[in-house]
This record gives structure tokens, C-alpha cells and sequence, in this order.
């Protein structure tokens, strides 16, 4: 099997198991934006971004850090895998605890009820305590039993929410022994549940690995682990700033009346941009132990240039489909047409997301040359760029400031991430191909959403046009494809 073949077949198979996570967002969005008010939604929203900064802090940078020392020669393989694992579940555990002591304080200083910051903080404990297993399997090139737990999950997650919101309400009313689990005026709650109970599902089904693996620990090589996921945890930390801080900032710095509601509306939206971010995630899972693997190929370099170009061309064309079939997919996804109006925002995640995927990609000069403290400065420049623009703009145009903010970072970020990387380790990118299919789709798009939104026939000229013209500009690579290509 050819380089390229194993890696699109271990690409498809992570991005399947992890993208599911994310389908089922979307794919129960339509639920929630049925039985959520906006404000509801937005609670559900707010909540969330602050579990994903939560979640970047309880890894702290390990599972970079656990692939780096795991490749290493001359390193003890499970010597790394043990000290990690007793790294991770002692950290988990302690803010656990603590969270549990000062529940009320937590639920005074985020405005949330306490209730929800207790669901948030079992969730976060337990995410936390499988970040190893997920990524041992990686490192082992095990992706079926990896994407078999994460498909239970969702399976899980999905019957569970079902349950709450379709037949829970109707039970209620017919069979006294469920009248009081329903809670109309807290819908929110079932939300919550459902991911814990999937998360406890998962950590249940991974024990197995705790036990092969055992618990051990070895300070220096902890010591050294932690210097180079430093530097990633700032990045983390950076990245879940653009990620989802403006969900939390429109919550702050809006009117208390809107808050809840502008966070709903924007939010909804946003999923649209999730079939770019889907895409970006399979590519990264299936991308990053490549990355490390082959780093001592001697012809690395070029394949990393190949590889970026094809996800450019192909991330392009995602963003040209999703935003000139969008009054399609807003009927599907957002069927309540309330959250219509936050449709604005679409294009703009839609490219953000499209940026950050090249980012990702760019990223390989630093971490295959031990530099992960530039992917902490660029993730830290991006970040500052999130929150000055978020606090510039929301106060005078709302959400429309958040994903303006949004598109900048994760520009600001490729920008970065390419100049930094051909200064310290030159990749022979094909920039003058790569930039002109970047521009045309974002043109094209441009022109389909702002000029001729709702002509379908225009739209569908601007998708052929482009397919056509990557046709064209990579005939060689598509016979190639076609003849099933040796190893490079």
C-alpha cells in the first residue's frame, strides 16, 4: 500500500470515529432549535465553550507531548505511556475535587446555575481521563477499536438525547413513574446529562487500556514532557480563545436582555461552518502521526508541500458547495427560522475554518524540529487578535463582530505559520497554484452569498467552473489517482 493510500484509509477511518462527535452536534441542532429558545440554546452554548477551555487545560499539552516522546529513539515506550497516564488521571481528579468544593463560587463567577457547572465539571473530569487511550490508539495505529468507543459515544449521546426531548415528554403523561423525570422549564439540564452519561459510557469502555497500560511514573521524563507540552498548552489555550471565547463574550458584553439570545442565534449559525470544520478535523487526526513518522523521510519536505496543496483544493471547494446550496442546508440543519437572521455569518466561519485548516497543515516545520513554542506564539497573536476585535466590535455590530474576529485570527494565523515555517524549515509549497484556487473560491463564494444569493444556476456555474479548473490545473494528479500511484 502506497504512502498516500494508508494515510487517506487511516485518515478516513480517525476522521469518521471524530467527525461523528461533530455530526451529531449538527445533526441535533435541528432537535434543539425546536424544543431551545434562543436563550435556552445560548445557555447550552455558553456552557460549552467554557468545557472546551476546560478541556485543552486538563491535557495540557500531553498528547502532543505523548507522540513526540512515544516516536523518540532510545526513549521507553511504555515508560512514556505510563507516566503519562499517571500524569493525566492525578491532574483529572484534583480539579474534580476542587471544583466539586467550590461549585457555588464557580456557578457566582460564570453566571450559570450550579447545577450546570456540576454537569460541566463531571464531563470535563471525564473527557479528561480518556485523552490517553484515544491517543494511545493513534500511536499504535489502531484506528477500529478508536473509532468503534468514539461511534459509541454518539450512539450513545444521540439515544439519549431522543429520549429526553421526543419521548421522555410524552411518557410523562402516560406513565406516572416518568411524570417527574420531565422538566419543561429545564430543558437545557437533558443536554448536560446526556453528554456525561456518554462520557462515563466511554471512560467505562476504555478501562482495559488503563490496565495494559498500568500506572508508573518517571520524573525527568515527566519533567521533559511538560517542557515541550508547555508551549502546546498556551497554544490549547490560544486556539479555544478563537475557537469559543466569542460565544462567551457576546454572553458578557451584550445587554443582559439579549445576551442569551444573541449566543442562541449565533451559535445555531455557526454549525453551519461545521462541515469545514469536520473536514479539517479527519484531515488533522489522520495527518498528525504522519507528520511525525515520516519527518526523516528524505522526501518529507515535498510530500508535505502535496499534501497541503490537496487540502487547500479540496477545503476550497467545501466552502463553495456549503455556501451556494446554504438556503438548503439551513432548512435541514435550522429548521425554526427565528435563528435565520445570524445566517450572515456563515461565509465568514465558513473561510475562518478553511484558514485554520492550512494553519494545521503549516504547522508541521514546528513540530517536527521541536519549535512547538512558535505554534504558542502564533496561537498567542491570533488569540489577542480575537479578543481586542471581539471587544471592539461587539458592542457595535453583535455576532457579525465575533466571526469577523474569528476570520482574522485564523488568518493571521496561516499568514504567520507559513512565513515562521519557510524561515526555519523550507517546504517547496506551490504558493502560486495554492493562492489562486484560494482566491477564486473565496471570489466565487463571495459573489454567490452577497450578489446572487438564492440563484441557484449562478451558484451551480461558480461550483463547475471551479471543479473544472482544478481538473485542469492537476490533470497529471488525477490520472495518477485514477492508476492507483506507487510509493513516492
Amino acid at each position: 500500500m502506497s504512502i498516500f493510500q494508508k494515510l487517506f484509509k487511516q485518515t478516513f477511518i480517525y476522521g469518521l470515529a471524530t467527525v461523528l462527535p461533530r455530526v451529531l452536534s449538527v445533526i441535533l441542532v435541528p432537535l434543539y432549535v425546536n424544543v431551545l429558545l434562543p436563550e435556552e440554546y445560548g445557555v447550552y452554548a455558553g456552557l460549552m465553550a467554557f468545557i472546551i477551555l476546560g478541556n485543552i487545560l486538563l491535557s495540557y499539552g500531553m498528547e502532543t507531548a505523548f507522540f513526540r516522546f512515544f516516536t523518540k529513539q532510545g526513549i521507553n515506550k511504555k515508560i512514556v505511556q505510563s507516566t503519562t497516564l499517571t500524569s493525566l488521571t492525578v491532574s483529572s481528579l484534583v480539579f474534580l475535587i476542587l471544583s466539586l468544593i467550590f461549585n457555588a463560587e464557580l456557578s457566582y463567577l460564570l453566571d450559570f446555575k450550579k447545577e450546570y457547572i456540576f454537569y460541566g465539571s463531571w464531563i470535563m473530569t471525564l473527557d479528561a481521563l480518556v485523552v490517553l487511550p484515544f491517543v494511545w490508539f493513534r500511536a499504535n495505529e489502531k484506528p477500529m477499536r478508536y473509532a468503534v468507543l468514539k461511534i459509541i459515544n454518539v450512539l450513545v449521546n444521540l439515544g439519549l438525547n431522543l429520549f429526553f426531548f421526543l419521548l421522555l415528554p410524552v411518557w410523562s403523561e402516560r406513565i406516572s413513574f416518568f411524570s417527574s423525570w420531565w422538566m419543561p422549564d429545564n430543558k437545557v439540564a437533558y443536554v448536560f446529562i446526556s453528554n456525561l452519561v456518554a462520557s462515563a459510557v466511554t471512560l467505562f469502555m476504555v478501562i482495559p487500556v488503563y490496565v495494559k497500560i498500568g500506572f508508573g511514573f518517571q520524573k525527568n521524563l515527566w519533567k521533559q514532557m511538560l517542557r515541550y507540552a508547555f508551549p502546546v498548552l498556551i497554544s490549547g489555550i490560544a486556539f479555544s480563545i478563537n475557537e469559543a471565547f466569542d460565544r462567551i463574550l457576546l454572553k458578557y458584553l451584550l445587554p443582559a436582555d439579549i445576551a442569551e439570545t444573541e449566543v442562541g442565534l449565533y451559535s445555531a449559525c455557526y454549525k453551519l461552518g461545521m462541515f469545514m470544520t469536520l473536514f479539517v478535523m479527519a484531515f488533522r487526526l489522520g495527518i498528525e502521526p504522519f507528520f511525525f513518522n515520516y519527518s526523516q523521510n528524505k522526501n518529507a519536505r515535498e510530500t508535505y508541500a502535496r499534501i497541503t496543496k490537496y487540502f487547500t483544493f479540496l477545503g476550497c471547494f467545501i466552502l463553495l458547495f456549503v455556501i451556494v446550496y446554504i438556503d438548503f442546508f439551513k432548512i435541514i440543519l435550522i429548521p425554526n427560522s427565528q435563528y435565520w437572521e445570524a445566517l450572515k455569518i456563515v461565509p465568514l466561519i465558513l473561510a475562518a475554518n478553511l484558514f485554520l485548516g492550512i494553519y494545521h497543515n503549516l504547522a508541521v516545520w514546528y513540530k517536527v524540529t521541536d519549535r512547538t513554542k512558535y505554534g504558542a506564539y502564533i496561537s498567542i497573536i491570533a488569540a489577542i487578535i480575537t479578543l481586542i476585535a471581539n471587544f471592539i466590535l461587539i458592542p457595535k455590530i453583535g455576532y457579525i463582530g465575533s466571526a469577523i474576529a474569528t476570520f482574522l485570527a485564523y488568518g493571521t494565523m496561516m499568514m504567520l505559520s507559513y512565513f515562521y515555517g519557510q524561515k526555519y524549515y523550507e517546504i517547496p509549497y506551490n504558493i502560486k497554484k495554492i493562492g489562486s484556487v484560494l482566491i477564486t473560491a473565496l471570489l466565487f463564494s463571495s459573489l454567490s452569498f452577497y450578489v446572487f444569493r438564492g440563484n441557484i444556476v449562478v451558484g451551480t456555474i461558480f461550483v463547475l467552473l471551479f471543479l473544472g479548473g482544478l481538473i485542469y490545473i492537476e490533470k497529471a494528479t488525477f490520472k495518477q489517482l485514477i492508476k492507483r500511484p506507487k510509493d513516492i
